[in-house]
């Protein structure tokens, strides 16, 4: 039926009847004999109709929506020119603004999408200086070449069997790109055919921006690609998802793009299938990171090859040791002969040579190019795959934001209905004894107590009860599901065994649970006795649910509730989700991809519900805003910080530069070299170093360990982009990983549990707060990296635990309005999550931080001036009561930005 342009121009013939295509437009069409109805434009490849365009003017009152009813109305899906799979494949409602499209009409429900270009990080199309803002659709889109492309390369009918009742059921789409997916397959494709390979590429596309079919098509194209000489672009391509078990969706969609045997291998045994698949060069592989570290073990070097490696969620999937091990295992053969060169030059031994390999793996590959693809890149995903821009920052090479998604309506905006909740308590201590007690820490255990607390759990159960069955249960016709984020797994237990308790207890049907954490939890309240996911999911036929099971289940008209512990917080794409109840803290990417879990689209859901127990709303509003629209980076490392880190720990006098260097002899010698007697050489040139420490003072002790870990992932972040020559600080790295391994964790304080010793005497659960968390548009938030070298350790107080119970109690308490109480709360918070003062804090003591705090505080108070002007207007007035509220913060602020970047090292 037609000829499409070869992928090399090596066979004139295929050129020829390439060339010998007639594309024709005809306009006012009459298609069929039982009407007289036409067609505005139809577009027809060697006689055979393929796409129908109507046309709206909106000079004379018409537009792009008329255009859809009368697609809907006064187009008969039966006409044959219209017949799914059998004439046209594409339809467009077009007017002089914007375009839409579908690939099947059927009737009134059928469904058109956008097809514009995005205007300002948002929907709709930019202003064109030369005519019309929809003219890219004839001008780059339905030229004859473009068009041709697309459906030889693009256009594909998607199969997907899904399970509805107990049956299957097939469902058939005929896939036609949107319009940011065709032009960032494009612009890549072009771009990657100019450079070559050695090029990095960062795609920043929103959730509902159909990354599966991007990556699909992408993976296509590159297999390929061949330059203007003829010349072959790359030999394969790896496709990495971060997921230990492969994306499904994502090696279907790769696999229904290609039919051919050989072209595509999911790799989903073991790391000896990813050998094979790379020795035999497959075009394309699918597979996860995980595979890489071991696949040098199962097969000899490869050859001198180009691979381009297609990263999916690159936010996790671009730093540490297996990042690393993927470049050496694809660029060992380049690595090893100009290393070998190098090392002959300069006379280095067997071991240098190691160590500079290992170097010039974690760095730029010239036969290896990224193209990585996540909707939240955090500061290093932005440093290793961004494009520098103007002022020599990186920058996504395409974006297509999550503002434009939610504009477009591909997802729904999470943040529209919001409401949160606070509790007040009164505790009282119910033991005669007063002991001194670790301040923070049994803050934190009373904490604890508190949210682990029967009451607790029991009212706010009651509240997400109630609220699903009069709010949820009844939206998207019935078949709305809810998730519970919980704090803990033990959390996760207690809270299943509320919610069926209480839905027992009320008889109240159609609130059935499933419980989602890993491993085995141990309730110490309930003598011992052993939950597990599996044993705690049990269907109405008494049988227990396996945990791989579970999201099909879920799906189910039978379940209705999710209760989560670190589980199904990311990548779980579940439509029919409607509400989430959040009782954990949420910050940063986690509380974007968390409640990201609701953003689905699905025939009849028109909205989502957030109900929060625990986050204040400026919180989730900070943590979205950087990822709205373009993410920008802040501040950038230097090398000079790696140094720093260096010399501050040279200092102590821990380990000796023989020690690391008599290590570094045995942990880089060539394998075949390698004895069994090594690993016990390398003990030997760490155990002094762990003697040393074990004689420093704990709070020297507790510094040193927290600047090894700084180190360290400096030092792994910053070799991937910048090629540093000093083999010096390569052989430290590479001693701290093991000396890390080996150093005894300093005494963690004392562990408390206050079940006996403290009474809850009042509690009140109430609403705070509801409506919409708004993001906005064109708000410079940028996201930071490791910009500091400061790892002081913050030492914990001593209390009174009846004091402490005071404290908690003034703060938590009815005495206070609570107005004023969450005024100051937002200010804290605030501080804490101002970039400049977290850099402040990390790189100084908490004195000299203080200098800054103090200037910085009087701005946070101005900025929420409308929101209490009675307490503003006394911290401006009042030097006593500034200075007592300055001092309180400081001292809450400093601690809290250094245990958070603590927690974040030790990750």
């Amino acid at each position: 039926m037609a000829y499409f342009a070869p992928a090399s121009g090596m066979n004139p013939d295929t050129q020829a009847l390439y060339a010998a295509n007639r594309l024709t437009v005809t306009r006012q069409l009459r298609y069929s004999a039982k009407h007289g109805n036409t067609l505005d434009v139809t577009l027809a490849l060697n006689g055979v109709p393929v796409a129908t365009l109507e046309l709206k003017n909106p000079m004379t009152a018409q537009n792009w929506r008329h255009a859809v009813t009368q697609y809907k109305n006064d187009r008969d899906p039966s006409d044959l020119i219209f017949q799914f799979k059998k004439r046209t494949l594409v339809h467009f409602a077009v007017d002089t603004d914007e375009v839409y499209m579908t690939t099947r009409l059927s009737g009134k429900s059928t469904r058109f999408l956008p097809f514009n270009r995005g205007c300002g990080g948002g929907a709709g199309n930019p202003e064109n200086p030369g005519g019309y803002k929809t003219a890219y659709l004839w001008e780059a889109v339905l030229e004859r070449h473009s068009f041709l492309d697309i459906l030889a390369r693009f256009i594909h009918l998607q199969i997907e069997e899904k399970k509805l009742a107990g049956k299957r059921i097939k469902k058939e789409t005929m896939i036609f790109p949107r319009y940011h997916q065709l032009d960032c397959v494009r612009k890549l494709v072009a771009d990657a055919r100019e450079r070559g390979t050695g090029t990095n590429y960062l795609i920043q596309h929103s959730a509902g921006s159909g990354k599966s079919n991007s990556i699909a098509w992408l993976a296509h194209r590159l297999a390929s690609l061949y330059t203007e000489n003829d010349e072959k672009v790359f030999d394969s391509i790896i496709v990495i998802t971060d997921r230990v078990v492969l994306d499904q969706q994502l090696q279907n969609t790769i696999y229904q793009f290609e039919h051919k045997q050989g072209v595509v291998q999911k790799i989903d045994i073991n790391s000896t299938q990813l050998a094979e698949a790379l020795g035999s060069g497959v075009p394309i592989v699918i597979t996860t990171l995980q595979k890489f570290p071991f696949v040098t073990e199962k097969m000899g070097e490869l050859p001198m090859r180009r691979y381009a490696v297609v990263v999916d969620e690159a936010h996790s999937s671009q730093g540490g040791e297996t990042a690393t091990e993927l470049k050496g295992v694809l660029a060992g053969a380049a690595i090893k002969e100009e290393v070998r060169a190098k090392a002959e030059a300069e006379g280095l031994p067997d071991y240098e040579e190691e160590i500079l390999k290992t170097m010039a793996k974690r760095g730029h590959q010239p036969n290896i190019s990224f193209f990585a693809f996540t909707a939240t890149p955090k500061y290093k995903t932005l440093e290793v795959f961004g494009t520098p821009g103007a002022d020599g920052k990186p920058n996504p090479f395409h974006l297509y934001s999550m503002r434009q998604a939610i504009d477009e309506g591909f997802i729904l905006d999470v943040l529209q209905n919001y409401t949160t909740y606070k509790t007040y308590y009164r505790l009282i201590k119910s033991i005669e004894d007063d002991p001194q007690v670790d301040k923070r820490k049994a803050a934190r255990a009373l904490a604890r107590f508190m949210s682990l607390h029967p009451h607790n759990i029991a009212q706010k159960t009651e509240v997400m009860v109630e609220h699903f069955r009069h709010f949820t249960m009844h939206k998207i016709g019935g078949k709305a599901k809810a998730m519970v984020v919980t704090s803990s797994r033990l959390h996760a237990v207690r809270y299943k065994q509320a919610f069926d308790k209480y839905t027992k207890d009320k008889g109240y049907t159609g609130i059935k649970t499933l419980v989602a954490f890993s491993g085995t939890v141990i309730d110490p309240d309930a003598a011992g006795v052993e939950y597990t996911e599996s044993g705690m999911n049990v269907d109405a036929m008494g049988k227990h649910i396996k945990e791989k099971e579970l999201p099909e289940r879920f799906g189910t008209e039978e379940y209705q509730v999710l209760l989560v512990a670190e589980k199904y917080q990311t990548g779980f794409d579940q439509p029919l989700l409607h509400t989430m109840y959040v009782d954990k803290r949420l910050s940063g990417i986690q509380a974007v991809q968390t409640l990201s879990r609701l953003n689905r689209t699905h025939p009849g859901k028109e909205d989502t519900f957030v109900l929060d127990f625990v986050n204040e709303p400026d919180e989730i509003l900070k943590a979205f805003q950087p990822y709205y629209e373009q993410t920008l980076i802040g501040e950038r490392a230097e090398p000079q910080q790696l140094y720093e880190l260096q010399a501050k720990l040279d200092g102590h006098q821990v380990y000796y530069k023989a020690e690391v260097e008599e290590f570094c002899k045995v942990f880089y010698k060539p394998k075949p070299n390698q004895t069994t007697a090594d690993h016990a050489r390398m003990n030997a040139c760490i155990d002094p170093a762990v003697g040393r420490y074990n004689d420093l003072d704990e709070d020297v002790r507790e510094e040193f360990r927290k600047t090894l870990v700084a180190y360290r992932n400096l030092y792994s972040f910053m070799s991937q982009v910048i090629p540093f020559q000093d083999t010096d600080l390569e052989k430290l790295y590479s001693y701290i990983r093991f000396l890390l391994t080996k150093l005894p964790r300093g005494d963690r304080g004392p562990v408390y549990n206050f079940n006996d010793d403290v009474a809850l005497k009042y509690y009140r659960l109430q609403k705070i707060g509801e409506g919409s968390i708004v993001m906005e548009p064109g708000a410079r938030y940028e996201v930071s990296g490791p910009t500091s070298v400061g790892t002081g350790v913050a030492r914990g107080d001593e209390i009174e635990l009846s004091k402490l119970i005071d404290i908690l109690n003034e703060r938590f308490g009815t005495d206070f309005r609570p107005g004023d109480q969450l005024f100051f709360e937002s200010i804290r918070e605030d501080a804490v999550s101002d970039s400049n003062l977290r850099q402040a804090a990390l790189a100084n003591t908490m004195e000299n931080f203080g200098y800054v705090f103090r200037k910085a505080l009087e701005g946070l108070f101005i900025d929420r001036m409308d929101q209490n002007e009675e307490i503003t207007a006394k911290f401006m007035n009042e030097d006593q009561f500034r200075d007592a509220v300055s001092k309180h913060l400081l001292k809450e602020v400093y601690e809290k930005i250094r245990e958070e970047a603590e927690v974040a090292n030790d990750q």
